[in-house]
């Protein structure tokens, strides 16, 4: 409150005096919400708030309250509408897609896989991407719903659907991955394009290869790193001890890095005559690919897990390949309760945000046995 009171006792400020008028408007609606609204659990917090706006309404000079006068007096051309016309202008400089954002976070379902999660954007278009990139961590079926509630909601302040204009992310397959947005409020959306080349530092110069959907992934995650300020990373090689912020600069350095060279990794063991070298190169990318988390960690029915389990999926064929030339391999991805798995892993790290308690909420490498080597899995797991 001290900055209200702060700006409320300047004098000559037109800004403060925007300031007073809201405030009026604001406890004016109160007080009238109040009479109808007796019962509500929120009365006595409204009460007490009210007692707080009476008070930094209370101390003015005598300049401001003669300007209040002229702007109060009772003459019948005078409104509410006419008062308030000043904030109303303010106002209009709001995000359109401001309360659809907020109605997202009010979901407390959604709270297990977004967590207490705050919108950044400044403009429309970044909070259409900010609201749709959140999605994208949720379960798909109810991804789906809010979507459509999204689009219908968007409607009525004269936004519409956009299935022309988007980003396209380089894949093996074109796919929308959602919508943009045209009319009042201009977005774009994402999709999945085979006609767009794999980020360059991976150096694929020719698609049709058996590493395209890896160099896919691995692009997409390269480019999602940039887009979105909520991704961590938890690779082992980087930092062993804790899921880490890829906001911070030298973490995401050294986690693209590893990314990159993982993957430059695979691409120069495929042909080994050693196919338990190109296994373990596979099974380490892997574990770069998947330790690239949210927190909470994405639902594995979402957008984003399915994703990564069509990576993991690509490890099936390099096992096959590795059985047939005489040698016994066990994969097993990690899922389920914590206290059936551990013995399979190492070096776990405990979370205490989403997913099921006693859990494992993200399998950051599978466990893997070569002949008589073992290879432990790592997991991270919600605490009981």
């Amino acid at each position: 409150m001290q900055h209200l009171s702060k700006l409320l006792k300047i004098e000559n400020s037109n800004l403060a005096w925007v300031l007073r008028l809201g405030l009026h408007g604001l406890r004016t609606q109160l007080q009238e919400g109040l009479k109808t609204a007796t019962t509500d659990p929120g009365s006595s917090a409204c009460q007490e708030l009210l007692r707080e706006l009476d008070i930094l309404l209370e101390p003015v000079s005598q300049q401001q309250s003669l300007n209040e006068e002229t702007v109060f007096s009772t003459e019948e051309s005078s409104s509410w509408e006419d008062v308030l016309e000043p904030v109303t202008s303010e106002l209009k400089s709001e995000l359109k897609l401001k309360q659809i954002g907020e109605v997202l976070l009010s979901d407390r379902e959604l709270s297990n896989y977004i967590g207490h999660y705050q919108f950044v954007s400044m403009n429309d278009a970044d909070l259409w991407n900010e609201i749709q990139r959140l999605l994208l961590r949720v379960p798909e079926k109810a991804a789906d719903a809010w979507l459509q509630y999204i689009l219908t909601a968007a409607s009525k302040v004269g936004a519409m659907e956009d299935k022309e204009s988007h980003l396209s992310l380089p894949f093996t397959r074109n796919e929308s991955i959602y919508p943009g947005l045209t009319g009042k409020v201009k977005a774009t959306g994402l999709c999945l394009s085979d006609q767009v080349d794999f980020d360059q530092r991976l150096m694929v110069e020719t698609r049709g290869g058996e590493l395209d959907l890896l160099a896919g992934v691995v692009s997409i995650c390269l480019q999602f790193i940039e887009l979105d300020l909520s991704l961590h990373h938890a690779l082992k090689s980087v930092d062993r001890f804790g899921v880490r912020s890829l906001n911070d600069e030298k973490e995401k350095s050294k986690y693209v890095t590893a990314l990159i060279d993982r993957f430059r990794r695979v691409q120069t063991t495929t042909d080994n005559t050693d196919p338990t070298v190109a296994l373990r190169a596979r099974l380490d990318l892997d574990e770069a690919i998947h330790s690239l988390v949210y927190l909470p960690c994405a639902d594995r029915y979402s957008w984003w897990g399915k994703l990564q389990q069509e990576a993991r999926r690509t490890l099936d064929q390099v096992v096959e390949k590795t059985r047939h030339a005489g040698y016994h391999v066990q994969v097993r991805p990690l899922w389920g309760t914590y206290a059936d798995v551990f013995n399979w892993s190492k070096d776990d790290l405990q979370i205490d945000i989403g997913g099921v308690r006693g859990e494992v909420s993200a399998c950051l490498r599978v466990y893997a046995k070569i002949n008589d080597e073992v290879l432990p899995g790592r997991v991270l797991f919600r605490s009981s």
